[in-house]
C-alpha cells in the first residue's frame, strides 16, 4: 500500500478552520498523509483575527529542510506565506529540493477586503513563486490584484486567467465565491489552452470559514494521489461543496465549514451534488472562445 505525502506551508488559525489546520484535515479525509512548515502563527476564531506573529526566515527554513531530509512530498501546497521574504525563501527551497505538484492559493485578500500582503510581496509571488506551480486558485479579489485586471464579466474573468497563466503557472483556477450570482458558484479553470467551468448551486450560509485553504488542500491531496489537475480540481469542488453543505454551526461568526462531511455519512449527499456539478468546456481562439 502506498502511503501518499502532501506538504502545507501556511499559517496558523488557532480556530481550527483555515490555514494549516484546515489542511490537514483535508489531506487526512482524503487518504493523504500530511505535514506541515508554519509560515505564521495567528490568534484568531470564528470572530476575527486578533493577532498574527511570523515565524523567522530561520523557523521556515529549517522546517522546510527537515521534511527535505526525511519525507519527500508527493505534492505541495502554500497558504498564507506573510512576507517577500518568506515567499523567495519558499519558493527556492522548492526549486532546490526538485518538488513537484505545487498548488499555490495566494492568499492575499480577506474575506473583509483587507490587504494580507503588501505589493512588494506579490510581486514576490508573481516572481518567483507562480512560475513554480501546477496549480493557482485565487478568488475574484486575488486575480484582480496577480492580473492587474478588474473582473466584471466572464471575458475579464478569462483575461485575468491568462495574464496570470502567462505568468509561469500551468493551471489557473479563478474561483466563484465572490460573484454577483445568486444561483450558482461557478470556477474557471484555464489550463494554457481552453477553458473549462465548474458550476455548483450556491449555498447560503455564513459557515464558510477555511473555504479557499480547504479547496487547495483538497486540489494538492488530489495530485499527490496521482490525479490530473482537472479531476484534483473536480474531487476538490465536489469535497469542498459537501464541506459547506453540511456545517458544523459552531462559533458565534464565520464558522468553519465541515471538513468530514465528504468522507463520512455524506456519500447519498454527495452523489447529488456531483450530479449537479456541471462542467462546460470552451475552445480557446484568438478572438475568443466558442
Amino acid at each position: 500500500m502506498s502511503i501518499y505525502k502532501a506538504l502545507t506551508i501556511a499559517g496558523s488559525d488557532s480556530g481550527g478552520g483555515a490555514g494549516i489546520q484546515a489542511d490537514l484535515k483535508t489531506f487526512q479525509e482524503l487518504g493523504v498523509y500530511g505535514m506541515s512548515v508554519i509560515t505564521a502563527v495567528t490568534a484568531q476564531n470564528t470572530l476575527g483575527v486578533q493577532g498574527v506573529y511570523p515565524m523567522s526566515s530561520e523557523a521556515v527554513e529549517q522546517q522546510l529542510a527537515s521534511i527535505s531530509a526525511d519525507l519527500r512530498p508527493d505534492a505541495l501546497k502554500t497558504g498564507m506565506l506573510f512576507s517577500s521574504d518568506i515567499i523567495q525563501i519558499v519558493a527556492s527551497a522548492i526549486k532546490s529540493y526538485k518538488w513537484e505538484r505545487v498548488v499555490v492559493d495566494p492568499v492575499m485578500i480577506a474575506k473583509g477586503g483587507a490587504s494580507l500582503l503588501q505589493q512588494e510581496a506579490i510581486d514576490a509571488m508573481i516572481e518567483h513563486l507562480l512560475p513554480l506551480a501546477d496549480v493557482v486558485t485565487p478568488n475574484i479579489p486575488e486575480a484582480e490584484a496577480l492580473s492587474g485586471i478588474s473582473i466584471t464579466d466572464s471575458e475579464s474573468r478569462q483575461q485575468a486567467a491568462r495574464r496570470i497563466h502567462a505568468y509561469g503557472c500551468q493551471h489557473v483556477m479563478i474561483k466563484g465565491g465572490h460573484e454577483a450570482d445568486t444561483v450558482y458558484a461557478t470556477d474557471l479553470l484555464y489550463d494554457g489552452k481552453s477553458f473549462t467551468e465548474f458550476s455548483s448551486r450556491r449555498l447560503h450560509t455564513p459557515h464558510t470559514h477555511g473555504t479557499g485553504c480547504t479547496f487547495a488542500a483538497a486540489v494538492t491531496s488530489g495530485l499527490a494521489q496521482g490525479l490530473p489537475a482537472s479531476e484534483s480540481l473536480r474531487l476538490a469542488k465536489n469535497f469542498i461543496q459537501a464541506a459547506i453543505a453540511e456545517p458544523l454551526n459552531i462559533g458565534s461568526g464565520h464558522g468553519p465549514t465541515n471538513h468530514w462531511a465528504y468522507q463520512r455519512g455524506q456519500r447519498q449527499e454527495n452523489s447529488t451534488i456531483a450530479s449537479n456539478t456541471i462542467i462546460v468546456s470552451h475552445d480557446v481562439y484568438a478572438g475568443g472562445t466558442r
